[in-house]
């Protein structure tokens, strides 16, 4: 009999992974999300190029390209508006497929609508979240569940095949699973993100990262103007550590605050012609977050109970890997769930492949990864300079740039070898 498969989370990870579980055979998959609908919410997100090509295995790049931004070139800029380094990306840069810069909600819709079309429209179960879970003696989980249905409120339980908690930083699951571990880890700085909408003469039609040691800033086209629409969708991120008065904590998560607060903090900001000031005060509002992670994990299965996304390996939002990683798992997990008859060696198959990569990719983010080179430059350079080879040799720049390719898996080579989770015709159920 086809296992049922309960999916904690209706966000990225647990999405691609019911899809990903359907092209690999498994039709009994229901993704169960706390909110009561799935609506188009959020920032932006970079995908890149090796979440993509996964994407694109789900048969679903044209519809995300509708309304989306192939990404082509990245830039680095110190605070005085010298640029660091500038480097092509996605199919500029030798990729098979594009890195995207996508709406959140835009991803999720589409996600959502493809999960709805092909496992049914009661697959995806709103207004229900878990809020525990013990394991049975043949390892499969009795979970816990909390239905909500406008003012009513209603508790069950339900004993799956297999649980997969994709419900993010905060997962109920994980939380189970490590009763002990507590609040995820700040690292004492504050993150600002919002969405502006602006005349596409104004944005810049590529992404940068700007900043010095203390002080950073994001910025990115979502979405390409059209002959009906010369309004682009730009999304934004600044980053600066707290002050003493700062009501942000661990815990106060999507907390909107006026652009206004942070506002002066980036007067001046400008690079190549684009103004940071400009970019925010076109936006409607902002969201505050503590810039947080979670500690590794020994162990991310437990029998037939496993962990995918933010949920597993929480990271910095450093590299656009957070979706990224997300979407490789959830391949990574239904590849494994094909290859294994046994559940619980499929869990461990699973987690011997990614856990150890997001390990190091986790403390990769914590040393600041790829945007390490704002602080070298600032560090040997704080006032500016005119040339940037007298500071950080090419070299230099090149091999930081690679070496954390290589660490998430989306350096071309890798990734243009094509997917390795496609499941064979003869491995499926």
């Amino acid at each position: 009999m086809t296992p049922h498969i309960l999916i904690a989370g209706g966000g990225v990870a647990g999405l691609t992974a019911a899809l990903s579980l359907h092209a690999a055979g498994f039709s009994r998959v229901t993704v169960v999300e706390a909110a009561r609908e799935i609506r188009p919410i959020g920032a932006g997100l970079n995908i890149m190029p090796n979440a993509v090509r996964e994407l694109d295995a789900l048969g679903l790049l044209d519809e995300l390209e509708a309304d989306a931004v192939r990404t082509r070139e990245l830039r680095y800029y110190h605070r005085s508006g010298g640029l660091i380094s500038r480097e092509e990306r996605g199919l500029r840069a030798g990729y098979r497929w594009p890195q995207l810069s996508v709406h959140r909600g835009h991803l999720q819709l589409v996600l959502a609508d493809a999960v709805r079309r092909r496992l049914g429209p009661s697959a995806i179960v709103g207004g229900v979240r878990v809020t525990g879970l013990e394991q049975l003696p043949d390892g499969r989980p009795r979970v816990r569940l909390e239905h909500r249905d406008g003012s009513t409120r209603g508790r069950a339980s339900l004993e799956p095949d297999v649980l997969i908690g994709a419900d993010g930083i905060r997962s109920a699951v994980r939380a189970a699973l490590n009763p002990r571990e507590g609040e995820p880890s700040w690292n004492g700085m504050l993150v600002w993100r919002g969405i502006s909408r602006m005349d596409a003469r104004r944005a810049a039609p590529f992404m940068f990262i700007a900043g010095d040691d203390r002080q950073k800033a994001v910025v990115y086209p979502m979405t390409t103007p059209t002959l009906s629409r010369r309004e682009v969708l730009v999304n934004w991120a600044l980053a600066m550590p707290a002050d003493r008065t700062a009501a942000c904590v661990r815990g106060d998560w999507n907390r909107p605050v006026p652009v206004t607060r942070f506002l002066h903090h980036y007067e001046g900001w400008e690079f190549d012609g684009v103004s940071v000031p400009d970019v925010l005060r076109a936006a409607d509002g902002a969201f505050e977050y503590p810039m947080v992670d979670r500690e590794p994990l020994p162990r991310w299965s437990h029998g037939r109970t496993t962990l995918i996304g933010d949920a597993a390996h929480a990271m910095y939002p450093i590299g656009s890997n957070g979706a990224t990683q997300s979407i490789v798992d959830a391949r990574a997990l239904a590849h494994a769930m094909a290859l294994h008859p046994e559940p619980a060696d499929a869990l461990a198959a699973y987690e011997a492949e990614r856990r150890p990569a997001m390990t190091e990719l986790q403390r990769a983010n914590r040393r600041l990864g790829p945007e390490v080179v704002i602080n070298l430059a600032h560090e040997r350079a704080p006032d500016g300079f005119e040339r940037i080879d007298e500071v950080i040799p090419p070299h230099e720049l090149r091999e930081i740039a690679a070496r954390y390719a290589a660490t998430g898996a989306f350096d071309p080579e890798t990734v243009n070898a094509g997917s390795p989770y496609q499941v064979p015709a003869s491995a499926l159920p």
